[in-house]
């Protein structure tokens, strides 16, 4: 059976190699980005499989309501769900302004709550699903919350909403798991080029929940395959 994955902020980076990753396993992967020619573009010269580029705003819930219709209607219900998009604003402590803090929110939780909610009913109505939330060590409270408040804020809220949905699908009985990712500083726009991990090396653990058929991880955060501690 054919799996179809939708991966946000999948035109470069992190997302990128999740949708690489995802279609060499035989899926067929919607790329949602903001910028669909970027994406054709990163993707030039590829043969990796069945990769369908879409624009998705996620600064908009009416966005993000219509572009998930036209998804279900064209290629059929979200198996996998990873929310990767992500913003970094720089500012520390309450230099940081509330339209960053809410900018960051925004893309962070509120527009991954309502792809989730967009999700969910088939994932459950089917018997599988794996949503995969993209995280940061910086949104642990464990590791000192050090990112920049509205990042390290708003990932600790995306990690809470992990942890509190996923008693909600356990309780559901269905092969449905949501947890969320660390991928480590990644050599990406976003991590800079002095970061020690590649592109590849922060999907890995991604892909691998995307796969997974059984025996899944629920509510977890993890980084490397292993569980981590929020």
């Amino acid at each position: 059976m054919t799996r179809t994955a939708l991966v946000t902020g999948g035109n470069r980076g992190i997302g990128l190699e999740v949708v690489k990753g995802y279609a060499e396993k035989g899926m067929k992967v919607i790329l949602a980005c903001r910028d669909v020619e970027q994406a054709k573009a990163s993707l030039a010269g590829e043969t990796m499989g069945d990769i369908h580029p879409i624009t998705l705003d996620l600064s908009s819930h009416a966005a993000i309501d219509e572009s998930c219709s036209k998804v279900t209607a064209i290629y059929g219900d979200i198996d996998v769900l990873v929310n990767n998009a992500g913003i970094l604003h720089q500012k520390q402590g309450t230099e940081a302004s509330t339209e960053e803090l809410s900018e960051s929110m925004q893309i962070h939780l509120n527009g991954p709550y309502n792809l989730i909610k967009q999700a969910l009913p088939a994932m459950l109505r089917n018997g599988f699903g794996r949503i995969i939330n993209v995280s940061s060590g910086w949104g642990s409270f464990t590791e000192g919350m050090e990112g920049p408040l509205p990042y390290a804020v708003s990932k600790a809220a995306l990690n809470a909403l992990t942890a509190n949905l996923a008693k909600q699908l356990a309780a559901s009985g269905q092969n449905v798991t949501i947890n969320s990712v660390c991928p480590g500083w990644v050599h990406t726009r976003m991590g800079g080029k002095d970061a020690p991990r590649t592109p590849e090396q922060g999907a890995d653990t991604i892909v691998w929940l995307g796969t997974l058929e059984s025996d899944c991880p629920n509510g977890k955060f993890l980084r490397d395959r292993q569980e981590i501690s929020w």
